[in-house]
């Protein structure tokens, strides 16, 4: 007997405990929190099942072989790579799985459909857990730790090629995986190889519809969009500035945090940008005296220098700002 009912949906129970918890779909209300990363959850179950991302802990084993997962229903879904049972099937190109959600998605590689969309940037996806990892890109969460130096990543993918760092397994698969038939390159992952070979056939499957520009890598195509676009993703929560490209807003936040990066291994001068480094070590190398006599000279007294700037104030050292416009006369 169903004696709980919600007074929003009309959804009824026989116990008041799954009425409390079904009323915070409509209230947002989460009060089970992560005390590692933060997290809230709308149950105390779903806070357990998370909480194993920080612990490690695989309660669930499969018989067969060696493999164990956080939930049930993973290991479910794992035992029919052992039976091989694929009772669902597609009807337009005869593709099975033993999964119907595998089938649903699948679906979508005719269909087009794509009804997981970014409330930030408008990006839609096939698939939600792609949606999910696309997030991470506007809120910056690095859920994938390693536990050897604390590197965190937004995707699982990454920290299992960063943990090969540490293991020595990248530089093994290396020289016996995926190899450049032109070059000898070398990597562990066959998209990498993939991206690698443009460089040599020069193709570039991505273009964009407004100018006809294309590129080899599609998040490369991204950034450009918004430079018709005009959008601008990342912001500052400091001062408010806004970025097209995400790197831009970590250089940027640098004269927030006072972060300097790039040290001189000479004299161990220190900087926020790799630009300015590579200028400073031509102090040490003596590049940039070989520059100044090809660049921007003084024709009043010869003096060189490398950038423009540069040369704009020291005109003034003449008699003031009427040289200033000369310094662009050839």
């Amino acid at each position: 007997m169903k004696t709980h009912s919600c007074e929003v949906c009309g959804y009824s129970c026989s116990q008041k405990a799954h009425l409390v918890t079904h009323m915070r779909t409509h209230t947002g209300e989460k009060p089970h929190y992560c005390k590692v990363c933060g997290y809230s959850f709308s149950r105390k179950s779903h806070l357990v099942r998370h909480m194993r991302t920080h612990t490690g802990e695989k309660p669930h084993s499969c018989n067969v072989c060696e493999y164990s997962c956080f939930e049930k229903s993973n290991l479910v879904k794992h035992m029919r790579t052992h039976t091989g049972k694929k009772t669902h099937s597609c009807t337009v190109c005869g593709y099975s799985s033993s999964e119907k959600s595998n089938l649903v998605q699948h679906m979508r590689t005719h269909t087009g459909e794509k009804p997981h969309f970014c409330e930030v940037c408008g990006y839609s996806y096939s698939q939600k857990a792609h949606l999910v990892t696309h997030m991470r890109t506007h809120t910056g969460e690095k859920p994938y730790s390693c536990r050897v130096c604390g590197y965190s990543c937004s995707q699982k993918s990454c920290l299992v090629t960063h943990m090969r760092t540490h293991t020595g397994e990248k530089r093994k698969e290396r020289g016996k995986s995926h190899s450049c038939k032109v070059c000898g390159y070398s990597c562990a992952q066959t998209s990498t190889l993939v991206k690698h070979m443009r460089t040599h056939t020069g193709k570039k499957p991505h273009s964009c519809t407004d100018c006809g520009y294309s590129s080899s890598e599609k998040s490369n195509l991204v950034k450009h969009m918004r430079t018709h676009t005009g959008e601008k993703p990342h912001s500052c929560e400091v001062c408010g500035y806004s970025y097209s490209q995400k790197a831009h807003l970590v250089t940027h936040m640098r004269t927030h945090t006072g972060e300097k990066p790039y040290s001189c291994r000479v004299c161990g001068y220190s900087c926020s940008q790799k630009s300015c480094l590579v200028t400073h070590m031509r102090t040490h190398t003596g590049e940039k005296r070989k520059e100044r006599g090809k660049s921007h000279s003084c024709k009043v007294c010869g003096y060189s220098c490398a950038q423009t700037s540069t040369l704009v104030k020291h005109m003034r050292t003449h008699t003031g700002e009427n040289f200033t416009y000369s310094v662009f006369e050839r």
